[in-house]
């Protein structure tokens, strides 16, 4: 007797639930009901540093900026099809690296911050081409803490996009998507 009740409480419970999120219904829902969907997710971004300092291994033409840069708490985001572009900065700082001045380690000297999407497009020719399109400037504090919400006019096709966190003064980034493992071992495991 308690297995037939229980059935009918979990079914409503579950439908509650999905009209609670707002999924759609048997008949289908309206266009701009639901989010669009992403492109691209990350929780992880890479520092600047090593061979990628300066100009001599810029990414898709963004070049790198000349101090390292590090990750002190996490970065994460996400990109949708209409081009929304959220980052969540927490912790992008000057690295304990002996290039940079002991007065900027673990500081941030930007008042703002800006995002890049690269990616890679036709140009109407036959030919692939790279297309950055970057935001506005975000504020960001000096401990490296930021949030970049925007939307931008992605070109079209938007193939094997990167996203970029740059300086709000220059055209040198900080981060990119990616991410190093804590140690060798960790990665031939």
């Amino acid at each position: 007797m308690k297995r037939w009740v229980l059935v009918p409480v979990v079914l409503i419970c579950a439908v509650s639930l999905a009209l609670s999120i707002g999924l759609p219904h048997s008949r289908g829902a309206e266009v701009g009901d639901l989010a669009p969907p992403r492109i691209l997710a990350f929780d992880t971004m890479y520092g600047v540093e090593g061979p990628l300092l300066g100009e001599a291994n810029s990414i898709r033409g963004i070049v790198g900026d000349e101090l390292p840069w590090a990750i002190a708490h996490f970065i994460k985001g996400s990109l949708d099809k209409n081009g929304r572009l959220k980052v969540l900065v927490r912790g992008l700082v000057f690295a304990d690296d002996p290039l940079v001045p002991p007065e900027l380690v673990g500081k941030n000297d930007e008042s703002r911050f800006r995002g890049v999407v690269s990616c890679l497009t036709e140009d109407g020719q036959d030919n692939i081409v790279t297309a950055n399109v970057t935001t506005g400037g975000s504020p960001a504090t000096t401990s490296g803490d930021s949030v970049i919400d925007e939307t931008l006019d992605l070109p079209n096709p938007c193939i094997a996009p990167i996203v970029f966190v740059i300086a709000g003064s220059e055209d040198k980034w900080f981060a990119v998507t990616g991410f190093e493992s804590e140690s060798n071992t960790e990665r031939h495991r």
